[in-house]
């Protein structure tokens, strides 16, 4: 009977005292929800989308530039030093890092999910493994282009108060005081002596 096949469905899926099947699936839908998983595919979930395809196509590329510039010359190479790896793998790596922000831009924008503005669990991961190894493992370091204008800015707004000072020192007139004396009323016995002539 088509309307008593819910109540049977539910029946046996929490037949037993550890409801395992109903305790699994919602462990999965959480896992899939936490994980961002739909944001790695398309519209109607037949696939990846586009551009996870690419980043992924992009990732694999800058592993395989990351081994094969280190084979045979770790033997000789110290830990420290992996100028050949950070030389040949720059553009593969930034090109791979300027995806990502791109990807995490549109996403924050209108995401696939309406819910999150995070990208999938796959493309963070990748991106964290990436950036991991190029920073502590080969050490890399991409110069900031923003250093020399935050140091000239820096350096003008902190001698604006010196600049506003001096000038104020140097244009306002130095006056020497002079002390005005009052005038002085006349003395009491004075006065006496005035009104005695005129009584």
């Amino acid at each position: 009977n088509s309307s008593e096949s819910h109540n049977c469905a539910k029946s046996i899926l929490t037949s037993d005292r550890l409801q395992i099947v109903v305790t699994l699936s919602e462990f999965f839908n959480e896992t899939w929800e936490a994980a961002n998983c739909a944001n790695c595919l398309k519209n109607n979930s037949e696939g990846l989308s586009n551009s996870t395809e690419e980043f992924l196509d992009l990732f694999n590329k800058s592993l395989t530039c990351f081994e094969h510039n280190l084979q045979g010359q770790t033997v000789y190479l110290s830990p420290n030093n992996y100028t050949e790896v950070c030389k040949n793998c720059n553009e593969t790596y930034t090109k791979l890092n300027d995806l990502y922000n791109n990807l995490q831009r549109m996403n924050r924008q209108g995401g696939e999910s309406g819910h999150s503005a995070h990208l999938c669990i796959d493309v963070e991961d990748a991106m964290n493994i990436t950036r991991k190894l190029w920073s502590r493992t080969f050490n890399c370091s991409v110069p900031c282009s923003d250093t020399v204008p935050v140091i000239a800015v820096s350096s003008f707004i902190l001698f604006l108060p010196i600049v506003f000072y001096l000038s104020s020192f140097l244009h306002s007139k130095q006056k020497k005081r002079i002390l005005i004396l009052p005038k002085r009323i006349q003395s009491n016995a004075s006065l006496v002596n005035i009104q005695e002539k005129y009584s």
